[in-house]
C-alpha cells in the first residue's frame, strides 16, 4: 500500500497557487492583516488535507509594501508548509509584485513545466503605487504567466476596483470586494474551494469555480 501511495505522489502534477498580498501601511487598521495571516494557515492547512493521485497543490507568496515587493515563499508543496507571519508598513508597489510573480512562473526550475497552469490571488487595499499597468501588459503577454487564473480582492472604501478588474481578465473570473475581516476570511474560504474543486477534477487546467451560494455576505 505504501509504495502504491508513493507512485500516485510522484506521479501527481504541481498546481501552483501564488497569492500577491498587500502588506502596505494601511493594512494594519481594523485588523485587516491579521485576518489575512488567520485565513492564509487556513487555506494552507486544507490544501495540505487534498488527496495528491492526481495534483499537488504548491503555494507561493509574494508581498508588496514597506521598501517593495518581495518573494516572501517560492511555491512549495502545501504539505507541512507554514503560513508566513505577515506585517503591514510603507506604499503599494503592486507593480513590483506582479513582475515577480511573472518572473516565478517563467521560470521552469521554479515551475516545472508539467505544473498545471498557475492560478494567481491578489489582495489589495488601497491604490497601486509604481507603474503597475506596465507590468501588467507584461504579464499578460508572457508565454506561461498569462495563462494564470486570476482572482482579486478589494479590502475597504479606498481600495481601486476598477484597477482590480483589470487584473482580472480571465472570463470567470472575479473581484471580491470587503468591507470587514470576517469577509477577508469567507473570500479565502471561496478561493480554497474553488481551487480543491479543480485539483480534484480530471482536467484541473480547466477553470472550475465554485459559485459562492453558500456565502451570503459576498459583494462582488
Amino acid at each position: 500500500m505504501a509504495k502504491l501511495k508513493d507512485f500516485a505522489i510522484s506521479d501527481a502534477r504541481p498546481f501552483p497557487v501564488i497569492l500577491l498580498v498587500d502588506v502596505s501601511g494601511s493594512m494594519k487598521t481594523n485588523g485587516k492583516m491579521d485576518a489575512v495571516n488567520e485565513a492564509g494557515n487556513m487555506m494552507l492547512q486544507s490544501f495540505s488535507a487534498e488527496d495528491q493521485t492526481r495534483a499537488v497543490i504548491h503555494v507561493g507568496v509574494i508581498t508588496f509594501g514597506g521598501a517593495g515587493a518581495r518573494v516572501v515563499q517560492k511555491p512549495t508543496s502545501a504539505v507541512g508548509l507554514e503560513w508566513p507571519r505577515l506585517t503591514a508598513a510603507g506604499k503599494t508597489p503592486l507593480g513590483e509584485a506582479l513582475d515577480l510573480a511573472t518572473g516565478m512562473i517563467e521560470d521552469r526550475q521554479t515551475i516545472k513545466s508539467r505544473a498545471y497552469k498557475p492560478t494567481l490571488v491578489l489582495i489589495s487595499d488601497g491604490q497601486p503605487t509604481d507603474d503597475w499597468e506596465g507590468a501588467l501588459s507584461r504579464l499578460q503577454v508572457s508565454e506561461r504567466a498569462s495563462k494564470a487564473v486570476r482572482y482579486a480582492m478589494a479590502i475597504g472604501d479606498d481600495a481601486d476596483i476598477d484597477e482590480l478588474r483589470k487584473f482580472v481578465t480571465n472570463p470567470n473570473g472575479r473581484v471580491f470586494r470587503a468591507h470587514e475581516a470576517r469577509q477577508i476570511k469567507q473570500f479565502f474560504q471561496w478561493v480554497t474551494l474553488s481551487i480543491t474543486i479543480r485539483s480534484r477534477s480530471l482536467n484541473p487546467d480547466k477553470d472550475v469555480i465554485e459559485e459562492p451560494t453558500d456565502f451570503d455576505d459576498f459583494d462582488f
